[in-house]
């Protein structure tokens, strides 16, 4: 999930041997890794240490889902204006902006960024103020509130505040506690016909994807054939895959939508799928997102009893 969890599970999991080679079509499903003791205690350690910064960003990060107070979708519009404006597309009533302060137009994969007012500017992370400028989906600043590019082939923009008031919510992460057995160095099956496929997402949208192939594991001595999808969206790396799953745990103890897991490709071919890394999409802590939808495929009868539980932002 973060750069120093996956830093120690990477350097773990390549001293773990190769598995025996499978059978094209359906292979062996793969248990859990085996650690040693020494290396058990630096993961737990470093899940712990994650855990705590999610929960403080969470807290009072400038970009936390707390700090989400609006959301203008494209809906098939070229451009958006940003400002205080009553008739402004995305408004946002404070006098640091301007009435028309920012013009965001869709341009393909990207979005250029223009202010209208003379007075107005913005800024790319913590650089000179800008009056116009081609960038890909991210953040831009303008005054203290951040502004998110959200491209996801259903453009919009999303406006934080660090001043949120939804950050009054704020009452922590909920976590099973570390369980070395839902933690797993396993091949991806590559599918043969690796066709555009459809993921829909919670704002209704069907969001375009490939289905890359399928994790073969033994989860609690049973058999689970997971499908490990890559969005085919501005911003997502063509390297990378997803799952997004449920399991007997959801809607019980873990969020009702589905909860995703990021797998990580090693060197030596094979991927790390940790579930203790399994997390709850945006959709759980605030309303302004966009977040897929597990596949039927991905609905595990086995309970996964590792990773983020709900903690009951979303009502």
């Amino acid at each position: 999930m973060r750069s120093n969890l996956r830093r120690a599970a990477i350097v773990l999991a390549l001293l773990l041997p190769l598995p025996a080679a499978a059978a094209p079509t359906r292979p062996r499903p793969t248990p859990p890794a085996q650690l040693s003791p020494a290396q058990a205690d630096s993961l737990r350690a470093a899940y712990e240490k994650d855990r705590l910064e999610t929960g403080e960003n969470l807290k009072s990060g400038a970009t936390s889902y707390l700090a989400a107070i609006g959301r203008t979708d494209f809906d098939g519009r070229t451009a958006l204006v940003v400002g205080r404006a009553a008739d402004a597309d995305l408004r946002i009533d404070d006098t640091e902006i301007a009435a028309k302060h920012l013009r965001v137009t869709v341009a393909g994969d990207s979005f250029f960024v223009q202010a209208i007012d003379d007075t107005a500017h913005f800024r790319v992370r913590n650089g000179e103020p800008m009056r116009e400028a081609m960038l890909g989906p991210g953040n831009v600043r303008v005054g203290r509130f951040n502004v998110r590019l959200s491209h996801q082939r259903y453009p919009a923009l999303i406006v934080f505040d660090p001043k949120s008031p939804h950050f009054a919510a704020y009452h922590g992460l909920s976590w099973y506690a570390p369980d070395l057995a839902y933690r797993f160095v396993a091949p991806l099956t590559p599918n043969p016909a690796a066709d555009t496929t459809i993921i829909m997402s919670t704002r209704g949208n069907a969001r375009r994807a490939v289905l890359a192939g399928w994790f073969d594991l033994l989860v609690a001595g049973k058999p689970a054939r997971l499908e490990a999808h890559r969005l085919l969206e501005p911003g997502v790396d063509e390297q990378s895959v997803s799952v997004f799953f449920r399991d007997a745990t959801t809607g019980r103890e873990t969020y009702s939508v589905g909860r995703y897991v990021d797998p990580e490709k090693l060197p030596d071919g094979r991927w790390l799928i940790d579930f203790n890394n399994a997390y709850n999409p945006a959709c759980a802590t605030s309303p302004y997102y966009n977040c897929p939808i597990p596949s039927k495929a991905n609905t595990l009868k086995v309970a996964i009893k590792a990773g983020e539980k709900d903690s009951h932002y979303s009502h």
